[in-house]
């Protein structure tokens, strides 16, 4: 037998072993992962409901005192309706707009916007408060209505912003440099309603081909949630979060009771 040849049993044809084949869950994993799935799958339902609940009983509330009890549904009938007041409110401000857009109605809101602009107080409120709406609702506006991305908060990190309008003359002649700046919003996650506002130059702001929607759902979820993504696929994404923030809780804690007797 030569020296390059291994006898029999030695080790050195042996076909390889396979792994062992993986526990499956016990009956207690299989029914946390469940529930976690259920929950991802309801709770946004179920906030969506109570918020927009909220929203019409907030509204009839606030226009039912304006309302005659004689032209109240309730009057007639046995039972309350919910949403009648909204319904009023989208005629009452349907009609409010109609009658704005002819002479009398330009003239009356002239006319109400004169005896406000002398009031040193209102003035500001009212301005203010117009020029935003003005710039949320406007079908021709432009605000928040693209997507992009800054470096920030250092150099190679890169955030979501909301592209906003350019700087006004005031703000604009006091920037320094004579490249173009633009008002950008960077929402904060998990809360896009909160976040910074700072004005960039244009160059450095990278537009991407991505809805204002995606971007809330990318922010609120932390990047788990992507555009695009088949809505089963993002169910498995958000319990994947969840197992892993449960796994890493546990083993935060196993690992400061292990401590003391270490």
């Amino acid at each position: 037998m030569t020296t390059n040849e291994q006898p029999p049993g030695s080790g050195g044809d042996l076909p390889p072993v396979d792994p062992a084949p993986e526990t499956p869950p016990g009956f207690m994993a299989g029914v946390r992962n469940n529930f976690l799935t259920g929950l991802i799958v309801a709770g946004p339902v179920a906030i969506t409901i109570y918020l927009t609940w909220w929203f019409v009983t907030w509204v009839d509330g606030f226009v039912r005192p304006f309302i005659p009890v004689d032209y109240r549904p309730e009057t007639y009938l046995p039972w309350h309706i919910p949403g009648s007041g909204l319904v009023i409110a989208f005629v009452a401000l349907t009609l409010l707009g109609f009658l704005t857009r002819n002479l009398i109605g330009r003239t009356l809101v002239e006319f109400g916007e004169r005896l406000l602009g002398r009031m040193p107080v209102v003035r500001a409120i009212y301005r203010g408060l117009k020029q935003v709406f003005e710039t949320l609702f406007s079908g021709n506006g432009s605000s928040f209505r693209k997507v992009g991305l800054v470096e920030f908060p250092s150099p190679g990190m890169w955030s979501i912003v909301l592209i906003s309008q350019p700087p006004g003359d005031v703000v604009a002649k006091s920037l320094p440099g004579q490249q173009e700046y633009i008002s950008v919003f960077l929402p904060c996650a998990p809360n896009p309603t909160t976040g910074f506002f700072f004005y960039v130059p244009k160059a450095s702001v990278i537009e991407i081909d991505m809805r204002t929607e995606d971007a809330a759902t990318l922010i609120m979820s932390a990047g788990v949630v992507q555009p695009g993504v088949p809505v089963d696929k993002k169910v498995v994404a958000l319990a994947e979060m969840a197992n892993a923030v449960r796994l890493a809780a546990r083993s935060e804690s196993g690992g400061k009771t292990a401590a003391p007797g270490q």
